[in-house]
């Protein structure tokens, strides 16, 4: 996909994995120029952010931006304190890899990026089905933002109003895959997984890489994912 010049402003926040890929295509499919924008925020690995350029440019969008948060000072996460043991097997409950708030500063972020372009949408890849159980990545989250969003910006005060997109959120996993197929991602450029190397080759061991496969295992299709030793 060719960045266009023209279309309507979105902010779309992109991890450089599978969802938010697929919500890149979606939202460009939709016709919007799109605002791309990704996280430093201390995670185990940089493959991730490497994959965000790479879709950002290759599906198209107008601008990628690259922020940094310092999450070390909040920890908590396995994603975020490498004293804490990325689980290989599935856990009960909320597993350690949920980062506190993390979807909540992504998005303000993202909010305040949209309301200096002059954009009005907001396109994040959460998913509610097929995931990990982030309390962060539910509609109820969704809605209750949306709300803050048109309450706590100039734009929204004075008459303008913010819509956050979600459109993978009742997805399956295989239905996103089929999804963006369709759109002609590449998920061979992606990166999902929690512990990726150096090389963004997946361990297929963790949470993230367990969701993944078994969406391209129900999808029918051909895994592209690197995998390490």
């Amino acid at each position: 996909m060719a960045a266009s010049p023209g279309g309507r402003p979105a902010v779309v926040l992109l991890s450089g994995g599978l969802d938010s890929a697929t919500t890149l295509a979606l939202a460009r499919a939709e016709g919007y120029r799109c605002h791309c924008v990704s996280f430093g925020y201390g995670q185990r690995h940089a493959a991730e952010l490497d994959a965000a350029r790479r879709v950002a440019a290759a599906l198209g969008a107008a601008e990628h931006r690259v922020m940094g948060i310092d999450w070390g000072g909040i920890g908590g996460s396995a994603l975020t304190d490498s004293s804490i043991a990325v689980p290989e097997s599935p856990t009960e409950g909320i597993p350690v890899t949920y980062v506190p708030a993390r979807n909540t500063v992504f998005l303000a972020l993202a909010l305040g990026w949209a309301e200096v372009l002059g954009a009005r949408d907001l396109f994040i890849g959460v998913n509610a089905v097929d995931y990990s159980g982030y309390p962060d990545c539910r509609p109820e989250f969704i809605e209750a933002f949306e709300r803050l969003a048109n309450l706590a910006t100039k734009a929204g005060v004075e008459g303008e109003r913010f819509r956050v997109h979600v459109p993978l959120i009742h997805e399956t996993k295989a239905g996103i895959i089929r999804r963006g197929l369709a759109l002609g991602v590449d998920y061979g450029m992606t990166v999902s997984c929690y512990q990726a190397d150096a090389q963004g080759r997946a361990c297929g061991r963790c949470d993230s890489c367990r969701l993944r496969r078994a969406g391209f295992e129900a999808a029918g299709v051909t895994d592209p994912t690197r995998y390490g030793a």
